[in-house]
């Protein structure tokens, strides 16, 4: 894998919890079996949830609410609103 020198572009410190862990490991696990725009939209989701406090603040968290609407309109149109529903 590719590793920089710049820590800002391998391992940025506001896409890492205080005990290492990344947040691309993190995307990873959660999105494993989704696939398109889903992962995208999820992967975002953690991404911007995850960093919100060391870099962006609210911009973040509204960026949250548009990538989840987003994910939800797409959903809706694709008639899988209620896919995981029991």
């Amino acid at each position: 894998m590719y590793e920089s020198k710049d820590k800002q572009v391998s391992h940025p410190s506001h896409y890492q919890s205080e005990t290492g862990l990344e947040v691309i490991d993190v995307i990873a696990a959660f999105t494993s079996d989704l696939k398109g725009i889903e992962a995208t939209d999820i992967g975002n989701i953690i991404k911007y949830a995850c960093r919100w406090k060391k870099k962006n603040g609210i911009q973040d968290l509204e960026k949250i609410m548009w990538y989840t609407q987003h994910l939800i309109d797409y959903l809706k149109i694709n008639g899988r609103e209620r896919e995981n529903e029991k």
